[in-house]
């Protein structure tokens, strides 16, 4: 159980769970073995998600962000332009509304309820993947738990991890939460549409990030814009080609 979040986690990884917070525990050499332990058996998970995706000739993305960013959103926008067929493995502590959203729009969505845990982790996409037809696709999402702290310590097995911060969110969640952006192969600063009614600063966020990852890809959507969410799809189909 983590003391900060609250959560806890599922199957292997049920008896014991820490995440690398501000604990004192941590100063315990015991805990630190404990931790180390659950890491790298997720390590070991992940990797094989990624060899079985390596398999299937498939791009795994790792899409994370604070709740209501967007990852549903761009993805239904993705549906409608994508030149690559996608499937989802979405992560929520409850409902499937989701995934149900995608299904509606004939997107291949397999729901994983964490309960209580506020991240997927790589056990967890392993049992999603097994539920999708992995043959029939190009690229798969996992669309994890709305949280800027836990996902980033979570290899969940995908090639790339895209980060999504939004600007109802305020101008300060890059610099706050640095572990979780410096993890990112691509940033999306989200809702651009909404900017004439906040205080926000794009261009000192994107500064602010290439403090923390220097050459990390940043680029501004509104999923009402198709021309923003084309180059994300052509960002991705770009990653595609460089796998061969």
């Amino acid at each position: 159980m983590c003391t900060d979040c609250g959560c806890s986690t599922r199957g292997t990884q049920e008896k014991a769970h820490e995440h690398l917070h501000d604990n004192p525990q941590l100063n315990d050499t015991k805990t630190i073995s404990v931790i180390q332990k659950i890491l790298d058996k997720n390590d070991h998970e992940a990797n094989h998600n990624r060899s079985h995706l390596d398999n299937n000739g498939v791009l795994g993305i790792n899409l994370m962000s604070s709740p209501g960013s967007g990852k549903t959103a761009l993805l239904e926008a993705l549906s409608e332009i994508a030149k690559f067929k996608f499937a989802v493995v979405e992560g929520d502590l409850e409902t499937s509304k989701d995934a149900d959203r995608l299904i509606s729009k004939g997107i291949d969505a397999v729901q994983i309820q964490t309960g209580s845990a506020c991240h997927l982790d790589a056990f967890m996409v392993h049992k999603g993947l097994h539920d999708i037809s992995l043959d029939a696709i190009d690229v798969c999402f996992v669309e994890n738990v709305g949280n800027l702290v836990c996902p980033a310590s979570y290899d969940v097995g995908t090639h790339l991890n895209i980060v999504l911060v939004s600007i109802p969110e305020g101008e300060d969640k890059i610099a706050k939460y640095p572990v979780m952006f410096r993890q990112a192969d691509l940033i999306l600063i989200t809702k651009t549409d909404l900017l004439p009614y906040f205080e926000y600063d794009i261009e000192a966020e994107k500064k602010e990030a290439r403090r923390i990852k220097p050459n990390v890809d940043i680029l501004e959507i509104n999923t009402k814009d198709t021309n923003s969410i084309q180059k994300v799809a052509d960002w991705i189909e770009f990653k595609q080609k460089m796998r061969g």
